[in-house]
């Protein structure tokens, strides 16, 4: 069982993280935002305070990358 084609499609989607995540920068300044207001001082995150705005996040990934792949 040969790993290199599981290290090439790795490398191929890290490629492109950058170009799927520039098209998701309102929702990942968003999430950003929310996770800032509810981690203030030394306070830790909490699961689920941000679940809508990961939520957005996680479908504009899934969609950016779906139309990149076509």
């Amino acid at each position: 069982m040969s790993g290199s084609n599981v290290w090439s499609r790795t490398r191929e989607k890290l490629r492109l993280f950058p170009e799927v995540f520039a098209q998701c920068a309102e929702e990942a300044a968003i999430y950003g935002r929310c996770v800032a207001a509810t981690t203030t001082s030394k306070q830790e995150l909490k699961k689920d305070l941000c679940a809508k705005e990961f939520e957005a996040l996680k479908t504009c990934f899934t969609n950016a990358a779906k139309k990149r792949a076509k």
